[in-house]
């Protein structure tokens, strides 16, 4: 993009928020929470809808002001309008997937008889609502393929619908569930019903606040009422647990895995299914370790933990076999174990390799076969699918290359091309490496960087966005972004930093970036941005930052601590109230990684970097472009809608603080392709205003 003149930002006025008086004594000290009226929902509080309309129109007449916005919006459309599959699953001779032919809202999902039969459409979730805002969120297929549950999501919360289609007629049967959350579905080996996880129904306006309790599992009987549904498995003397319940490969049991919060420590029970009246078999009691079930054989049960193996192996147990024991199939590497399946015959083992994937095929016995040979830098996912069946499929991605889907023979070790895109660019116009920085205290963490060839080449400074996440033990892999492209388009670079609190080098990193730690994940990307600026990628004015719910507290608690060094920032869902976090919805599970903000010490530590509580009067505060969604019912929005109050509240320098409200969205599965669009343009826009983007060569 060429350079725009100098456009004279217009001075904001922003909405009055109104503060009030509230203040906690909590632990000895007087806390002021002068925002708290902004947690009510804004579908039952007319208050808190008059602000945030008001707080829309602030914010969208700046965003008109801004030159970029139209042109990334359309080349973003132009980037997106590319023909996407999901992985294929066999069942009863029958490919079920998913596609989305550019700019289609949702994505549809089809079914073929036999690999190379006809596409035909079974649903299209873009029929189900005006705004496209309802979304198909999951589905499942009986053995034999005739049946076809799938769970409903609308405006983007984390309820779910369950509803069954019959797949050769494609009717909808009168089956309807609902109260489904955080849930697996699986049918029973018959196709008589299916098992679903669900929380009790809540009480009137309570639907997208309330805590999560007494979550349980049920099987639903076809052509039944869900008042029938039966109680599977629940555990009323420990209200707090999830229960998530899947169908053993050979069908004779229920693995209900239950866990206490976001932490991967389980305790894992087989209910006997011809023997519904016997109570469940305990195989991993405690909630001490990570044992995640991926298939047994006969009364031989696969497992990855990391129980004495911080980057985990595979174990299996007999579970027929008196005081039977643990044994190790894969033991522990070097690498990180991120899964295993058992597929074709084999397990297929998916390594991390700082944060880059790595494949390898194992016998039953865990003798090595082979490695699965990728394209290069990237993300590989998939491998599902039968012990008996001879094929199964993957995708790889890359951030300059959109997902590939493969097809595997298992025995042979060949891949095919099963469904590629074609883009409107070319990924060999961007280079993808790998950086290590050093961290405030000495660790050495990895950073991906993507830049356009001639900005590479050329050694020039350019607009940076850094992105980060820290939490809850997930990785950050290469994967593609059609907004990436056009940021590197127009002429910036792009870096993701492999900050402690995730899960790229196992069990250790986590615990190094939680509870007492967390400021290690802020260190840690402060020293990423630093190093972007001492190595000459980006100029001292040009750094911007994003995240996520977690990353957006990431970005919110950096801009805190080190407002002088990003020119701007997009804190998108995040949990921004630590001290109150835990009371709503989903909030309750993060005292994992966050602490109890009712327990002295977390107090304060949480209190110490929570991002509410520590914006300050009298700071050069970046940019900031705050975005959340009405139908958050993951993070819920009063954590934004306070931040951005505090922030606006401040004596905080010339640049702006905003916040852009999405409507009939929620943390962002289900979120309509057009509104992910204009969203994505709207916040690269911004970012590459303050960072100098616009006179990027």
């Amino acid at each position: 993009m060429t350079a725009e003149p100098e456009t004279t930002m217009p001075a904001i006025a922003y909405p009055e928020t109104r503060a009030g008086d509230t203040v906690d004594t909590l632990f000895g000290q007087r806390v002021a929470d002068p925002y708290r009226w902004l947690e009510n929902d804004v579908r039952v509080d007319a208050e808190v809808a008059a602000w945030v309309e008001a707080q829309n129109e602030v914010t969208d007449a700046f965003l008109e002001t801004l030159p970029l916005r139209e042109r990334f919006k359309d080349r973003i459309t132009e980037l997106t309008d590319y023909e996407r599959f999901g992985l294929p699953g066999e069942k009863g001779g029958r490919y079920f997937y998913t596609r989305n032919d550019g700019l289609q809202n949702q994505s549809v999902l089809y079914v073929r008889d036999g690999l190379d039969g006809e596409p035909r459409v079974l649903i299209d979730p873009n029929e189900w609502s005006d705004d496209d805002a309802t979304a198909l969120a999951g589905y499942t297929v009986t053995e034999d393929g005739s049946k076809l549950a799938y769970s409903i999501q609308d405006g983007g919360s984390d309820w779910r619908t369950v509803k069954v289609m019959d797949v050769a007629t494609g009717a909808v049967a009168d089956d309807t569930v609902e109260w489904v959350k955080f849930s697996a579905l699986d049918w029973a080996k018959d196709g008589s019903g299916f098992y679903y996880s669900r929380f009790p129904a809540t009480g009137e306006g309570e639907t997208f606040q309330a805590l999560n309790t007494n979550h349980q599992v049920y099987f639903h009987r076809l052509g039944t009422e869900q008042s029938e549904d039966v109680l599977v498995f629940a555990r009323p003397d420990m209200p707090e647990l999830n229960n998530i319940a899947e169908v053993s490969d050979d069908g004779r049991w229920l693995v209900v895995t239950s866990s206490s919060g976001t932490d991967d420590r389980y305790e894992v029970a087989l209910v006997d299914l011809q023997r519904p009246d016997a109570d469940p078999m305990v195989v991993v009691p405690g909630f001490e370790n990570d044992y995640s079930y991926f298939g047994n054989l006969g009364s031989r049960f696969f497992f990855t933990t990391n129980d004495g193996a911080p980057l985990k192996k595979v174990v299996s147990i007999d579970i027929a076999a008196p005081d039977a024991d643990w044994t190790t199939v894969i033991p522990e590497r070097e690498e990180t174990l991120q899964g295993v399946s058992l597929t074709g015959g084999h397990l297929i083992a998916s390594y991390l390799v700082d944060a880059k994937s790595k494949i390898e095929v194992y016998t039953t016995e865990g003798d090595k076969v082979r490695e699965v040979a990728l394209p290069g830098i990237g993300s590989a996912g998939g491998f599902g699918g039968d012990f008996e069946d001879a094929e199964t499929f993957y995708s790889f991605s890359s951030y300059n290359r959109p997902s590939t889907v493969y097809r595997y023979n298992v025995e042979t070790g060949e891949s095919d091309v099963w469904a590629q895109p074609e883009v409107a660019f070319d990924p060999d116009d961007f280079v993808v490496e790998q950086r290590f920085f050093t961290s405030k205290d000495g660790t050495r963490v990895p950073m991906f960087l993507v830049r356009g060839k001639d900005v590479a080449a050329s050694g020039k400074a350019v607009p940076t966005l850094l992105y980060g996440y820290g939490g809850f033990n997930i990785s950050l892999t290469p994967g593609f972004s059609a907004s990436r492209i056009a940021w590197l388009e127009a002429g910036g670079a792009y870096a993701v930093a492999n900050i402690r609190g995730g899960g790229e080098y196992g069990k250790a990193w986590h615990d190094g970036g939680r509870l007492d730690n967390k400021q290690n994940v802020f260190d840690d990307f402060i020293a990423a941005g630093e190093y972007l600026i001492a190595e000459g990628i980006t100029p001292d004015d040009g750094l911007s930052i994003q995240g996520g719910s977690n990353g957006g507290l990431l970005v919110g608690a950096v801009t805190n601590q080190r407002p002088d060094l990003f020119a701007a920032g997009n804190a998108a869902v995040g949990v921004m109230d630590m001290l109150r976090f835990d009371r709503f919805t989903a909030g309750r599970y993060w005292v994992d990684d966050y602490g109890y903000p009712n327990d002295a010490e977390d107090f304060a530590i949480l209190r110490a970097y929570s991002p509410y509580h520590n914006v300050r009067s009298g700071v050069d505060y970046p940019a900031v472009l705050v975005t959340t969604a009405d139908t958050d019912d993951r993070v819920v929005p009063g954590h934004s809608f306070k931040y951005i109050a505090a922030l606006q509240a401040a004596e905080r320098g010339e640049r702006p603080q905003l916040i852009r409200i999405e409507t009939r969205a929620g943390h962002g599965s289900g979120k309509p392709t057009d509104k992910a669009i204009e969203e994505a343009a709207d916040i690269l826009a911004f970012l590459g205003h303050f960072s100098g983007l616009e006179s990027a060569d």
